[in-house]
């Protein structure tokens, strides 16, 4: 495993261990596979790869909002909903609260490495540009401190990389390209308000962000997936992730 994919392993861990303590449903699964294990065909006459609907997961409504994938996709959230209410209660606007909710969406639903782009990638085209390139750079401003607004190089990175440990050349690259950017701000207070919130005594409920979602999120009328974005096709992998085409 390379750095970063460690890093994401150990945020991951915090992130599940949090659900554990907060949540006490079942947790809904894809059903992981090894990638290069042949696909096994169908073994009896009559049977049939799963083009559709998973019956071991949630039935997505016919015009899933981003809620809809909230609670029926991105399992238990507690995570990035007490990352958007440590914003919102520290008084950050509504652009940095939203890009607090979404920013680890990719990890909660669709793929861990590389989860700032991926989930930017998810989120850009129903979202203000700052929104998605605040969750985009996140991933590497999380490894650079910044003393003015009171981040500190996080001491679980110390524990689990060793005090030499140097991020890979594309996350320093990105980290010199945001530490100059106009939005560069809004994207750091992603990384103030995120190491931070994982408190077990605190309970956030989604509906607490109905109205800057409302505001600040484009939900198509056809429903995520549905509506021929750039990434509307990443938003259907999530709806049919054991899908055989």
């Amino acid at each position: 495993m390379t750095t970063l994919e460690r890093a994401d392993a150990a945020e991951r861990a915090m992130i599940e261990e949090l659900d554990r303590i907060v949540v006490k449903s079942v947790i809904y699964t894809s059903g992981e596979r090894d990638p290069r294990v042949p696909v096994p065909r169908p073994p009896d006459q009559g049977k049939f790869y799963m083009m559709g609907h998973d019956p071991r997961l949630p039935r997505m409504p016919a015009t899933p909002t981003l809620f809809d994938f909230f609670r029926y996709r991105f399992g238990p959230s507690n995570h990035v909903m007490q990352s958007a209410r440590l914003a919102q209660k520290s008084g950050a606007n509504e652009k940095v609260v939203l890009a607090c909710l979404l920013h680890d969406i990719s990890v909660a639903g669709f793929i861990r490495g590389d989860h700032g782009y991926w989930g930017a990638q998810l989120v850009e085209p129903y979202v203000d540009a700052e929104v998605s390139w605040a969750i985009r750079y996140h991933q590497a401003l999380r490894f650079f401190p910044d003393e003015s607004v009171g981040y500190r190089y996080p001491e679980s990175y110390v524990k689990l990389f060793g005090p030499d440990y140097k991020p890979e050349p594309y996350i320093e690259r990105d980290y010199r390209y945001a530490r100059e950017h106009t939005w560069y701000m809004t994207s750091r207070l992603i990384t103030v308000n995120d190491l931070y919130a994982f408190d077990p005594n605190v309970q956030v409920q989604l509906e607490e962000f109905t109205d800057i979602v409302g505001r600040n999120f484009k939900q198509p009328k056809e429903g995520l997936g549905f509506d021929a974005s750039p990434s509307a096709h990443m938003w259907r992998t999530m709806m049919w992730p054991t899908k055989y085409l």
